[in-house]
C-alpha cells in the first residue's frame, strides 16, 4: 500500500535531520553571519555584516573570532579563492544589485535576504574540505581590517594576461575534451534549463498568489454588505465572508513560505549554475593551453629543452585542475540535492498545512 504524503515527508524530514545531526558531530569551522548595520560617507552608502567565527583547529591563534565585513569583502574572498581553486566549486554569491522595481536596495527586506545569502556562503566555504583550509579564508575570518590584504592580490597587468590567455584558448577551443567533462558539461547545461525554468515558474506563481490576494480582500466586504440587506441568508453570507478571510490569510502564509524558503533556494542553484559553467571553461582552457604548448613543441626544433619542462608542468596543472573538479562534482551534486530536497519537503509540508486548514476551517464556518 502506497504511503500517504505526510508520512513520506515525514521520513524525507527525519533523513534530513540525521544527516544534519552527522554533520554538526564532525564540524569544527562554525561561521555567523548577523547584526547589519548601515554606514553612510559622503560618498556612498554602504551595510557592514558581523562575522563570529568559532573553531577548534590548531591553525587558529584563538577559539572564537568576530570581525565585520562589507559585501565588497566577501567578493574579495570569492575572488581569491577562484584564483587559488580554478576548478573548485566556489558557492555563489547574491547579486550585487537587484532588478529596478523588484525591491529597495537597502530595506529591511533585502539586506535580510541578503545577509542570510552570505550566511549561507560562508557556511558552504567552511565546509568545503579543501577551501575551508585556504589562507584566505583565514585572513577573512581574523583579520579586523582587510584593506592592506586585498593589495596583495595579482596585479591588473596580470589579472589581464590571465583573461587574454583564456579568452585566446576559448578562440582555439579544445581538440578533444575528455568523455567524462563532456557528460558533466551536458548536465550542467540541462540542470540550468531546468532550474531557471522552476524558478521563473515559483516567481509567477508567487506574483498570481498575490493578485488572488488582493482580490479575495476585495471579495469578502461584498458578502458582509449582502448579508445586511438579506436577513434569512444573512448567516450563510457571513460564513462565506469569514472564508474569504482566512483563505487570505493562510495564503499570505503561504506566499510568504514560498518566497522564504524555495525562491531563495531555487535562485541560489540558478547562480550555481553560471558558476560551474565557468568552472568548466577554465577546466577548458586548461587543457587547451596544453594542447597549444604539445602543437608548438613538435613544430620547434629550438629551446625544445624550455618547452619540454613547460609542458611538463602544464601537464601537472591538467591532471590537477581534472581531479580537482572530479572530485568536487559529486560533493556539489551532494550538497545540491540536499538542499533542493530540504526546500521542496518544506514546501510540500506548507501545502498540505495550507489545504488541511483552509478546508477545515471553511467546513466549520459553512456549517454552523
Amino acid at each position: 500500500m502506497p504511503n500517504s504524503p505526510s508520512s513520506m515527508v515525514n521520513q524525507y524530514r527525519l533523513e534530513e535531520d540525521e544527516e544534519e545531526q552527522l554533520d554538526a558531530n564532525t564540524k569544527d569551522l562554525f561561521i555567523d553571519v548577523d547584526n547589519p548595520e548601515s554606514h553612510v560617507t559622503a560618498i556612498e552608502t554602504f551595510i557592514m555584516y558581523r562575522v563570529v567565527t568559532k573553531t577548534t583547529r590548531s591553525e587558529f591563534d584563538s577559539s572564537e573570532y568576530e570581525v565585520w565585513r562589507r559585501y565588497q569583502d566577501f567578493l574579495w574572498l570569492r575572488s581569491r579563492l577562484e584564483e587559488n581553486h580554478p576548478t573548485l566549486i566556489v558557492h555563489p554569491l547574491p547579486e550585487k544589485f537587484v532588478m529596478k522595481g523588484m525591491v529597495e536596495r537597502f530595506n529591511d527586506d533585502f539586506i535580510e535576504t541578503r545577509r542570510k545569502a552570505l550566511h549561507r556562503f560562508l557556511n558552504k566555504i567552511s565546509a568545503h574540505p579543501i577551501l575551508s583550509y585556504n589562507q584566505h579564508l583565514k585572513v577573512f575570518l581574523t583579520a579586523q581590517e582587510l584593506s592592506s590584504h586585498r593589495k596583495q592580490g595579482p596585479g591588473f597587468l596580470s589579472r589581464m594576461g590571465e583573461t587574454v590567455r583564456a579568452v585566446a584558448n576559448s578562440v582555439r577551443g579544445l581538440r578533444s575534451r575528455p568523455e567524462e567533462f563532456t557528460l558533466m558539461q551536458e548536465y550542467v547545461e540541462d540542470f540550468s534549463n531546468k532550474i531557471c525554468s522552476v524558478d521563473k515558474v515559483t516567481q509567477r506563481i508567487i506574483k498570481e498568489q498575490r493578485e488572488y490576494v488582493d482580490e479575495l480582500k476585495q471579495y469578502s466586504p461584498t458578502y458582509t454588505q449582502w448579508a445586511g440587506s438579506e436577513e434569512e441568508l444573512a448567516e450563510s453570507l457571513n460564513g462565506v465572508a469569514n472564508c474569504l478571510v482566512r483563505c487570505s490569510k493562510e495564503t499570505e502564509e503561504q506566499i510568504y513560505h514560498l518566497s522564504e524558503v524555495l525562491v531563495p533556494t531555487l535562485h541560489e542553484y540558478v547562480l550555481c549554475a553560471e558558476t560551474l559553467k565557468a568552472v568548466m571553461r577554465r577546466r577548458d582552457n586548461i587543457q587547451a593551453e596544453f594542447e597549444a604548448k604539445s602543437e608548438a613543441l613538435a613544430s620547434r626544433k629550438a629551446d625544445q629543452d624550455a618547452l619540454q619542462e613547460e609542458m611538463d608542468g602544464l601537464a601537472d596543472r591538467v591532471e590537477l585542475a581534472n581531479n580537482a573538479l572530479k572530485g568536487d562534482w559529486s560533493r556539489w551534486q551532494n550538497s545540491m540535492r540536499t538542499d533542493l530536497k530540504s526546500a521542496f519537503i518544506s514546501t510540500a509540508e506548507k501545502n498540505m498545512e495550507y489545504y488541511e486548514k483552509v478546508r477545515a476551517q471553511n467546513f466549520k464556518s459553512l456549517n454552523r
